[in-house]
């Protein structure tokens, strides 16, 4: 599937970055691959990411940047030659020696990214995380515009986050962002690591989920999200439990890093103001600031591709 995306906020391009990058942003069950011109996307293409990635992860790579210089050429762009290539993935990632270290989704442990695609594509190639990406791009073309102490929360099955101090998105080492996997409740259920009573193990959409089944009740956090605004209590205890764990966790990170802007994205985050406003609440309760913004991702699914288009300019 291929569509022509639609022209974002025209934007002062990051300082360094290339004028025509690619970014491909490689998903459990999507790649997707954006190309970006001084601010703006000029084109996009989505696949369905194949079975065995880790074993042919450069050739697919290579032949989703193809089939999107392509579609830009097919869609009136003289020449789409990019200069330079970002690629993010999920899991834990070393950025700097791009490498993948560990994906539990995709299935690969120490997978050289970097070697499988640079000197195949045109120009630079850097690798990074999807989370990490995700912020850049919220902050070059989305919610976190004109705001540089950022923490980005994709909120889904799992958690992962992302933060930005002064304009720049911290890196430090490949574990950083896991705050889905701090023991919040020593006593809480299993997470699918392993350990018990992880933060998404108790306020992502899956323990939202499975809290609502728990009760009789069927559907997934969608429909617990359904139910709160319809007023059904067991639905708003759920609800209300969830954002109660999630701001304890996600308090002290705004406070310590200064952050004046939360971004929320991630399926959770389609509920809006039902969600974001009692978080806004429950932070400003618990943190310093009590002007913190709590704010919705502008850019869904296209927010690591955005980002991962960037890097090749500021890696």
């Amino acid at each position: 599937m291929s569509t022509r995306g639609s022209t974002p906020p025209q934007e002062s391009r990051a300082p360094g970055a290339a004028d025509l990058a690619v970014g491909v942003d490689v998903g459990g069950t999507r790649i997707k691959t954006v190309l970006v011109q001084r601010g703006s996307v000029i084109a996009r293409d989505v696949q369905p990411t194949p079975e065995g990635l880790a074993s042919r992860f450069g050739d697919v790579v290579v032949g989703c940047v193809e089939r999107l210089i392509s579609v830009a050429e097919g869609e009136g762009v003289a020449d789409a030659t990019p200069s330079g290539v970002g690629v993010v993935v999920p899991g834990l990632v070393d950025e700097r020696a791009g490498v993948g270290e560990w994906s539990a989704n995709l299935g690969w442990r120490d997978l050289d990214l970097l070697g499988a695609v640079r000197g195949r594509v045109p120009g630079r190639v850097a690798v990074g995380h999807d989370v990490r990406a995700g912020l850049l791009g919220e902050h070059l073309l989305g919610a976190a515009r004109g705001v540089d102490d950022v923490l980005f929360v994709p909120l889904g099955t799992g958690i992962a986050v992302a933060l930005m101090t002064g304009g720049r998105v911290v890196r430090g080492s490949s574990w950083s962002g896991e705050l889905g996997h701090v023991v919040v409740d020593p006593s809480g259920p299993r997470c699918g690591c392993g350990r018990t009573g992880c933060l998404e193990a108790l306020t992502g959409a899956g323990a939202v989920g499975r809290r609502w089944r728990e009760a009789g009740r069927e559907g997934d956090a969608r429909t617990v999200a359904e139910a709160v605004a319809a007023g059904d209590a067991v639905a708003q205890r759920i609800w209300s439990d969830a954002i109660d764990v999630l701001s304890g966790a996600l308090a002290p990170v705004v406070a310590s890093a200064g952050t004046r802007r939360v971004v929320v994205g991630g399926g959770m985050a389609e509920a809006g103001a039902l969600l974001l406003d009692p978080l806004r609440t429950a932070l400003r309760l618990r943190g310093p600031d009590d002007a913190l913004e709590v704010v919705r991702a502008e850019l869904g699914d296209w927010a690591g591709a955005i980002g991962a288009a960037h890097l090749p300019g500021t890696a």
